[in-house]
C-alpha cells in the first residue's frame, strides 16, 4: 500500500506488499493453528489417557465387540498395572480388623493399596465396586480375592462407602471375604 505521506510511497517499518500490516501472513497463521492442535490432542491424551494416543509406558487400550451383540458398538478396556490403580477396602463384615487383613492380601499381590475404613452399614456378601473405566482392574481384583465376577459392580451412591478418595475400585469387605482372609492368614502363621 502507497503512502503519499512518505518518501517513497511506504510507511516506515513495513516492507513492500504487506498492506497496512494489520494481518498475518498465511504461514504463520497455519504454523499457529497447527500448534494448537498438536497441543490439544497431547492435551486430552493427558486428561483422558483411554483415548487412542499412544506414549511408551502407558496402560494399552483394546477394542472388542462385546459378546453376543449385534449394535455394531464396541467397548474399550484399558489393562492399567495393579500398582497404579488405587484400591479401597471398606470392613463391612462386622468382624475387627477384616479390612486391614484384605488391604494386607492385596498389597502383597502387588495392588496400590489405600488406607482401610469401615464401611457404613454391614452387607451379607462380599463386593467389589469400580469407578467409570476401572471395570477391567475391579475384576482383577475380585479374581485375587476369590471372589465371582457377579460381585463386581459400577460404584454407585448406594454403595455402603460414603467417601472413596481417589480409589478407582472399591472392595467391600462381607463375612464371607472376611473369613476366608482370616483363615487365610491362619493358614500361613
Amino acid at each position: 500500500m502507497t503512502d503519499p505521506s512518505h518518501p517513497g510511497g511506504r510507511r516506515p517499518g513495513h516492507p513492500p506488499g504487506t498492506g497496512s500490516g494489520t494481518a498475518l501472513p498465511v504461514g504463520r497463521t497455519l504454523a499457529v493453528l497447527v500448534v494448537f492442535v498438536l497441543a490439544t490432542l497431547l492435551l486430552v491424551g493427558q486428561i483422558h489417557p483411554g483415548v487412542a494416543v499412544s506414549t511408551a509406558g502407558r496402560p494399552t487400550t483394546t477394542t472388542s465387540a462385546p459378546t453376543g451383540t449385534t449394535t455394531g458398538r464396541s467397548r474399550t478396556t484399558a489393562t492399567e498395572p495393579r500398582g497404579k490403580v488405587p484400591v479401597l477396602v471398606a470392613n463391612a463384615s462386622g468382624a475387627t480388623g477384616a479390612a486391614g487383613l484384605v488391604s494386607t492380601r492385596l498389597q502383597a499381590a502387588g495392588w496400590d493399596v489405600l488406607p482401610p475404613v469401615n464401611a457404613s452399614s454391614t452387607v451379607t456378601a462380599s463386593s467389589v465396586y469400580y469407578v467409570t473405566g476401572h471395570q477391567q482392574p475391579a475384576s482383577a481384583v475380585a479374581s485375587t480375592l476369590g471372589l465371582p465376577a457377579s460381585s463386581v459392580h459400577l460404584y454407585a451412591s448406594s454403595a455402603p462407602v460414603t467417601a472413596i478418595g481417589t480409589a478407582q475400585v472399591v472392595v467391600v469387605a462381607g463375612p464371607d471375604l472376611a473369613h476366608s482372609t482370616a483363615t487365610t492368614a491362619a493358614g500361613t502363621g
